[in-house]
Order: structure tokens, then C-alpha cells, then sequence
């Protein structure tokens, strides 16, 4: 159960961190927890293997196995309902690069550059010799090749937030 923040549950002595949002796999419809059996058949039908059971018997997605091709095979496996086939904008995950980056810390490293078929990554040449990534989350497909092969683990996804436009008066 998720709790939700806010004055009233603060009040009410309920301070615990809702769960972290999992990242299911391409196609997940609302209402995925309820329509999700659990039953396993997305991952056995996944060709990259990188739907996994979660310790709450969900299928997830784990980068670190590899890329998502978004073949659609997960969905067509699903006959629950609860993934659709799904094309590469319809998947909410972009990537996000930490400061544990090799090339953030004077190390050369352009595997995420290199793996990146979207071509997202980029790096900019800066003083000293030293490179920078810069990465173009619109280009960004999410497919997570970039974390299958970064050796620092320095890459991760979330959902951007959509942006707010500043109201002036």
C-alpha cells in the first residue's frame, strides 16, 4: 500500500515513503497491478531476457540483462490484458546519467555513445581534453542499451516530469 504524501497523513503519523515506481515492461496498461497475473509468460516470451520477477512476483524490466528491442513479444504473450503492443514513444522511461560516469570523473568512456542507436548521447569536448555526456532526452527512446553497457552502472531511467511552463504576471 502506497501511502500518499500530504498534511494529513503527516498528521496522522503516516511518514513512510510510498513504493518506488517499478518499471514494467513495454505496453503496461492503467490498472496493470490489478490485470497482472503474475504468471511469468511476458519474461519466458521476452528474446533479450530482460523482463524479470520482481520479489513481489511482478515482471519488471532490468537493464542490466540488456536492451529492449520493443518487439512486442512480451505483449503478444500476455493474454491477461495487462501489456499492449507498444511502439518506442509510447514507453514513459528516459535515461538519466549519475556522477558515477567514468567521463564526469576525467576517465575516458564513450560506451553509452557508442551503444546509443537514437543517437541521445552525445558527448561535448571540454577544456583539458576532458568530455562531458550530454544527453538529448527527446531523442531518448528508453531502450536501455546504453545502461547494458555502461561499465560504471552510471546510468539509470526515470519518468521525466512533464514540464511546467512559468506563469507571468
Amino acid at each position: 500500500m502506497t501511502t500518499e504524501h500530504s498534511r494529513r497523513n503527516f498528521l496522522r503519523g503516516r511518514l513512510s515513503q510510498p513504493e518506488p515506481v517499478r518499471m514494467r515492461p513495454p505496453g503496461a496498461q492503467p490498472g496493470f497491478a490489478r490485470l497482472c497475473t503474475h504468471c511469468g509468460d511476458c519474461a519466458r516470451a521476452c528474446p533479450e531476457a530482460i523482463i524479470i520477477r520482481h520479489e513481489s512476483g511482478e515482471p519488471v524490466v532490468d537493464f542490466a540483462r540488456g536492451a529492449c528491442t520493443f518487439c512486442n513479444a512480451c505483449a503478444q504473450a500476455c493474454e491477461a490484458g495487462a501489456l499492449k503492443p507498444a511502439e518506442p514513444a509510447d514507453w514513459p522511461w528516459r535515461a538519466t546519467i549519475d556522477a558515477s560516469c567514468f567521463s564526469l570523473n576525467g576517465v575516458f568512456c564513450r560506451s553509452c555513445e557508442d551503444a546509443c542507436e537514437a543517437r541521445a548521447i552525445r558527448f561535448r569536448l571540454m577544456t583539458g581534453g576532458r568530455s562531458v555526456p550530454v544527453l538529448d532526452q527527446d531523442q531518448c527512446t528508453g531502450c536501455g542499451e546504453c545502461a547494458s553497457t555502461c561499465p560504471a552502472g552510471a546510468i539509470s531511467f526515470e519518468v521525466p516530469k512533464p514540464a511546467v511552463e512559468e506563469i507571468r504576471a
